[in-house]
């Protein structure tokens, strides 16, 4: 009998993305002050941002204040309408694109995408105990009985490391740790697909910080969440995040693995963010310092919006606006990067034909920021 030849295993293709972003943007018009209110320009707050999450993945999203990871978020959630473009949400039901789902739609798909707020003292109602914050949403989505509800957010207290005891109690009981555990129980009661985490550590204490993200990293693996997690800080972003998404006036401009990303930074954006990071030695000096101020939305300089204050900006910079491109496992949005036949990529369609760094100075430059940021 002859020896059969053991099954071939084929490559498991990749799951479909739970959330494609394709071109959103979010722009606020600014009106002339008077009697006749006539539009006079508009605050660019979100600019043709195309990225991807799939199931079970965590995004960071990271940047200075103002360049618009919260209104990216609530735009993604219809919190705010887009001006333009999709996100494709992949429902129990089916694709949705969220940019055009009326409000029948966007409630029932409340029970599957939640956010988690940045301020747990302001994002609690003082007037309604703990078990009405947490069981509202069931509430809302008539979800089970008056009995089983109950069950339910006594539960999802345990998962979040409070007591079923605490739901007779009110929030200002609570340290600022413990509420936003209870914004957090509030969030996953529904047990969604998506939740957005918005600056969710911000304003804890550094101690404190440290166990809710932990909590989050176990309630990631036990509910198998996907998250889009906001912050300023990129050390808590390193901890949680699987790949970091680096926004500059309202536009991304690099997408990397986090590891990736902070090992072979691209951008000189993402070079001056991570020369920045606070270090324990005090002869540290940045290697990679900013001068200016963040561009301003509603009056961005043409071509690239970091170009002024770019200590590597040549030619182009300052004329076009580049594409986000692929650079072996990264994305990155700079002119140093930008290549004539770049392909296709699921964060954004290809853009041919954009202007082309020489070889020896794209070198130079990687070589020279390589060095500073070491």
């Amino acid at each position: 009998m002859q020896d059969s030849e053991p099954p071939t295993t084929a490559t498991a293709a990749p799951p479909e993305p739970l959330l494609r972003v394709e071109g959103l943007c979010k722009y606020f018009p600014v009106y002339r002050k008077g009697l006749v209110r006539r539009k006079v320009g508009e605050v660019r707050a979100v600019d043709d941002v195309n990225f991807a999450i799939r199931p079970g993945e965590t995004i960071g999203l990271v940047g200075e204040s103002g360049c618009g990871k919260t209104t990216l978020v609530r735009t993604i959630l219809r919190a705010l309408d887009p001006t333009g473009g999709r996100a494709w949400f992949a429902s129990s039901r089916g694709p949705v694109d969220l940019a055009a789902a009326d409000a029948p739609a966007l409630k029932r798909l409340r029970t599957e995408i939640q956010m988690i707020f940045q301020d747990p003292f302001s994002s609690l109602n003082p007037r309604m105990t703990v078990g009405d914050i947490v069981g509202e949403p069931l509430l809302i989505h008539r979800v089970g009985t008056r009995a089983e509800r109950k069950d339910r957010v006594a539960d999802m207290l345990r998962k979040v490391g409070l007591k079923p005891e605490h739901m007779h109690r009110y929030p200002h009981a609570f340290s600022g740790g413990q509420r936003q555990r209870i914004g957090i129980a509030r969030a996953l009661v529904l047990h969604p697909s998506l939740v957005v985490a918005d600056e969710a550590v911000s304003a804890l204490d550094v101690s404190v910080q440290a166990q809710v993200i932990n909590l989050l990293e176990d309630l990631q693996e036990e509910l198998g969440l996907t998250t889009i997690f906001v912050a300023h800080d990129l050390s808590v972003v390193r901890h949680i995040a699987d790949r970091v998404a680096v926004m500059y006036a309202g536009r991304l401009v690099e997408l990397a693995p986090t590891d990736e990303l902070f090992e072979n930074p691209r951008h000189p954006y993402t070079r001056a963010l991570l020369s920045a990071v606070p270090s324990p030695d005090p002869d540290r000096r940045l290697a990679f310092a900013l001068s200016g101020e963040v561009a301003d939305p509603a009056r961005l300089p043409g071509g690239c919006s970091f170009h002024p204050r770019c200590p590597r900006r040549f030619e182009p910079c300052d004329s076009v606006c580049p594409a986000l491109v692929q650079d072996g496992p990264a994305h990155v949005a700079c002119h140093l990067y930008t290549e004539r036949d770049a392909p296709s990529t699921p964060e954004g369609p290809s853009h041919r034909g954009e202007p082309r760094m020489d070889p020896t100075s794209r070198s130079r430059f990687v070589g020279q920021a390589a060095n500073a940021h070491e």
